[in-house]
This record gives structure tokens, sequence and C-alpha cells, in this order.
């Protein structure tokens, strides 16, 4: 007869009943009284359809069943035991696959990942980059890696962190087309846009003049729905781009750009990391959201800047 799960409780009564030899010494080990112990045992015989005690005035002993029971329950609680302390070293020492999407920009976090590998060697990361949205349940993702506002209320989620955007083009650029000293000098520039992949909408620059008033940008020469190419277009001076910081943070400590109009830029961005609901969060993908966290914006530059 198969046992529901709330049988352990009973089974760990039987246990220290039949170890005891005593329904009063099980119930002063377990804080019960002698009476719960008795009636916690009648209805385990009563499931199982056996007798697993002869009784008396004086003691208890255990019937043959009860005897092959006993084993059975020491297995069991013995097995209990290896799994609470294999998922207690699991905790220390996170380890295993974990499947993660992450927006196609996100292979200039590969210095953050870079840096997880090495101190969680024993996670083994699955990336995915990709700028569709994923069904992060539907196609078994532990977790997604995203900027905006999160929707979904099947997930948890967390702010990794946010950032700032720069107005960025090559010196020779502005050798050739002069650097605008006002918004409204952008009219007179060239414009490399980002489009976002699932809209199609082009992302504004969000330019905002001395009286915080909105500013057009420059007429389009190229657009793309991925950002490197933005970037490398933008070193080759064919126009002005506005990029996330961490992107291009090592270009213009390497002087292949150069930043213009910084307090005008009002554009901001924010990553957020994405996983399934669920009461009890796997140590490995806790490892990681952790790490993200205190380390993915700061780590990037840092690390592509070096």
């Amino acid at each position: 007869m198969t046992l529901p799960t709330d049988s352990l409780g009973a089974l760990n009564v039987f246990v220290q009943a039949a170890e005891t030899r005593s329904f009063t010494a099980a119930g002063r080990q377990l804080g019960i009284s002698s009476s719960a112990v008795g009636k916690a045992v009648a209805r385990l015989e009563e499931r199982l359809g056996v007798r697993l005690f002869h009784r008396s005035t004086r003691a208890i002993t255990l019937t043959p069943e009860g005897s092959l029971f006993l084993e059975r329950c020491r297995r069991i609680f013995c097995e209990v035991e290896a799994a609470e302390l294999e998922l207690s070293r699991t905790r220390a020492h996170p380890r295993g696959v974990l499947r993660v999407s992450l927006p196609v920009v996100g292979m200039l976090m590969m210095p953050t990942l870079s840096a997880f590998m090495h101190a969680w060697p024993d996670i083994e990361l699955d990336l995915d980059f990709s700028d569709r949205l994923v069904d992060v349940i539907e196609e078994g993702f532990d977790a997604v890696i995203r900027t905006g506002e999160a929707s979904d209320s099947r997930l948890m989620t967390r702010v990794l962190g946010t950032f700032g955007y720069r107005l960025v083009g090559a010196p020779a650029y502005f050798e050739k087309n002069g650097t605008p000293e006002t918004p409204g000098d952008l009219a007179a520039h060239r414009g490399l846009f980002h489009r976002y992949p699932q809209t199609g909408k082009l992302e504004d620059w969000h330019l905002v003049d001395d009286d915080g008033k909105p500013v057009p940008a420059p007429t389009r020469t190229a657009v793309s729905s991925a950002i490197e190419p933005l970037i490398d277009l933008a070193e080759r001076g064919r126009g002005l781009a506005c990029l996330p910081e961490f992107a291009v943070s090592d270009r213009l400590t390497r002087g292949t750009l150069t930043s213009v109009l910084d307090d005008k830029v009002g554009h901001s961005g924010t990553f957020r990391i994405l996983w399934p609901s669920s009461r009890h969060q796997a140590p490995k993908l806790r490892a990681f959201v952790d790490f993200m966290a205190a380390n993915l914006l700061s780590e990037t530059s840092r690390s592509t800047c070096a």
C-alpha cells in the first residue's frame, strides 16, 4: 500500500516507539503525550493493514512485520538525511547547467559572465543571445536578462542595475563635421539609430535643450537592430550614435569615440533578471542572480576598460 507524503511524521513516531520499546519514552523524545504516540501508531497500522506491535500492560514488542518495517523506515530516514546533506552541500557549492537568455547586447556582458564562471566553476552556463521575447517557462530557461519593464506575472524579477547613455562619434567625424555645442546643432549632423527588434520602433535619444524641452534627433544615415554595428559605424566616422555608456566606455577610454552633450542626454535604461516564480530558488540560480546584481555594470566597465 502506498503511503501519502504526510506519513513521514507517523513513520518517525513509529521508529521512536520501536527503538525505545515504549510509547511513553517515545512521546518524551518527540514532545508529545504517550496517548498521541499510541494513536499515531494505531492509525499507521490501520493504514498499512498489519499489526506492528504486540502490546501488553508492561511493554511493547515488535511483530515480525514491525521488525521488517522498522528496517525499511531506517533506510528511508537515512536516505532523507543523505538528501538533506547533498542539498546542503549543493547550497554551499552550486553546480549544474544554467540556461540563460540574454539580449544581443548581452555580448558586451561577457567580462562579467567570464568572472562568474571563474567564481563558480561547477556551474555550466548555457547562453542564448536573442532580442526576441522568449517564453522563459515554456522554453525551459532558468533566467533571462532584459532591459525595460517586467510584465509577466509568472516571473520573479530583480533589478541588476541602471545605466546611462552617451552621444558619441569618432574624433575624425567631429574634425570633418564640427562638434555640436548645443542640441540644436544636431540638425546638421548624421545619426546612427537603434531599432527595437520587437516593435520596429527607433530608440528615442531623449535629447533636451537648456529649458528641458525635447530636441529632434539628427537625420538618419543608418539603422540597426543590434548595437554592435552602430558602434563600428560610429568609430568609422559615419555619424553620431546614442548608446549605453557601458557599451562604449572602453572606446571612450581608448579615444576611438568621443562623447558630446553629456548633460543633454536624458536617456537611461535598466537591466533586469527574471526567472520562473518558485518557492525554492535553486542554488545555482541564486548564485547567478546575486553575482550579476553585484557585478554586472561595474564589472563590465572595469573589465572592458582594462
